[in-house]
């Protein structure tokens, strides 16, 4: 009898199951892909990353949220978005770009594939291929916070205020209440001696980085005095003209500033204004070269990567590191060849406490040297995967030695983080891939297709 009676309810009570499971699913909210570009726009005016719900399983929403908090805590105006491996592509970054309507570096992960754009007054697009070629074949996680540090590390800007972090509306951070709370509690004392001893050390460590540098960049003011006397130019030889002692009169004031700019120099981050100088001299006497050999005149370009006292760069080549991801450098005509031979470039290397190094393996201080000639914002895309890239990255080395290293130049236009609508360079978002910002994704790398 009990048996015939729960049949009997059974359908019942399961058609009942059925009704309140579909009234409850159709109240619920489903992990639908928000396809159109508008609501993307929208997100990332709020918070720097946006995951679609169709691609959350790329990316975490815990993964998301410390990316997300890196990216405020720095200030700097980098945008990532992670989608499904089916969006549409056809001019995603410029729609993007469009729809957010604020300057910066623009990052998406789409499937197992990725790339990136940026406005040049942020970051120039020579530096956003290197970088995002440096993370090719990483998983997701890795992949956008290793190239978020690597942007973050000499991006040129701020973040928007929409974002209401202490980098865009002057908030106070919770990361700056933690540090002045940690100070009360410390108080007295016992921290004003923790403090001193601190700084007495950080000031050592920069004398000694001072010193070590003050060999490199004596050298390099040699080298460009022997240059000049080379020129053998006087102002009143025959065929000589304005433009030329123009040209001799930058090249000789270059001079003079970096002599006296070292003189003055106290702390590591002072020696960029010296290399600053000598690049300025080396492309006057490039000019004047060419001015009276009658050939055209060179266009203004960062000096040679491998190293600088080569002279004006003539063109890009691609490089790998040992044990490094290829990237695209400036090189002069002497090392373009070694190049295309197979040779080893003829590389700037300086005494280090291990033997003789190249710069970029050097150490720390030579983040200013360096800074100082690859103005542009193009120094992070050169040095990534280096050891003076990998530091260069860190907050740490912002406090020790400065930042803004080869974000210098005069850029014009809006900045980082500025509202601009639709007023930007198309150029900087559109192309195909690996042509004007990605990398090379042909084949099973990356390639969105069309005209992403």
């Amino acid at each position: 009898m009990k048996a015939v009676l729960v049949k009997g309810l059974a359908a019942p009570l399961v058609a009942l199951l059925l009704a309140a499971l579909t009234v409850l699913y159709a109240g619920a909210p489903r992990a639908e892909a928000a396809t159109g570009v508008s609501q993307i726009a929208a997100a990332l005016r709020k918070s720097p990353v946006y995951v679609d719900p169709a691609a959350s399983g790329q990316l975490s929403a815990r993964d998301a949220d410390a990316l997300a908090k890196k990216i405020e805590d720095a200030g700097k105006p980098v945008f990532v978005a992670v989608l499904p491996a089916g969006y549409p592509t056809a001019n995603l970054f410029a729609d993007l770009r469009t729809a957010t309507g604020v300057t910066g570096v623009y990052a998406v992960r789409l499937g197992d594939r990725f790339d990136a754009r940026a406005d040049s007054s942020v970051l120039p697009r020579t530096a956003v291929r290197n970088l995002v070629t440096s993370v090719q074949g990483e998983a997701a996680t890795t992949q956008l916070n290793d190239f978020t540090d690597r942007a973050l590390a000499n991006i040129r800007g701020r973040a928007p205020s929409s974002w209401g972090t202490s980098g865009g509306d002057g908030g106070v951070s919770s990361t700056a209440l933690i540090g002045v709370a940690a100070v009360l509690v410390a108080g007295g004392a016992g921290a004003y001696a923790l403090v001193r001893r601190g700084r007495r050390r950080r000031e050592e460590e920069q004398r000694a980085a001072l010193e070590r540098l003050r060999v490199v960049v004596d050298e390099d003011i040699t080298a460009f005095g022997e240059e000049l006397d080379r020129l053998d130019f006087q102002p009143g030889e025959p065929g000589a003209d304005d433009a030329m002692r123009q040209d001799y009169e930058r090249a000789l004031n270059a001079y003079d500033q970096a002599k006296s700019a070292m003189a003055a120099a106290q702390h590591p981050e002072d020696v960029k204004a010296v290399t600053q100088a000598l690049e300025d001299g080396r492309f006057s006497l490039a000019v004047l070269a060419a001015r009276r050999e009658g050939r055209p005149l060179p266009d203004r370009r960062p000096p040679c990567f491998f190293d600088p006292r080569h002279g004006p760069s003539v063109a890009d080549a691609v490089w790998t590191p040992s044990g490094g991801a290829p990237r695209e450098v400036p090189v002069c005509a002497a090392d373009r060849t070694r190049l295309a031979d197979g040779l080893e470039p003829a590389v700037r290397e300086v005494d280090t406490e291990w033997g003789r190094r190249p710069y970029w393996d050097a150490g720390p201080a030579y983040g200013p040297w360096a800074g100082g000639y690859f103005g542009g914002g193009i120094l992070p895309g050169l040095l990534f995967g280096t050891v003076l890239g990998s530091m260069m990255s860190t907050p740490a080395y912002a406090a020790d030695y400065g930042t803004d290293y080869g974000a210098g130049g005069d850029f014009g236009g809006y900045q980082g983080g500025d509202v601009s609508g639709a007023d930007f360079d198309p150029g900087d978002f559109g192309g195909g891939f690996g042509d004007g910002g990605g990398g090379d994704f042909g084949g099973g790398g990356g390639d969105f297709g069309g005209g992403f």
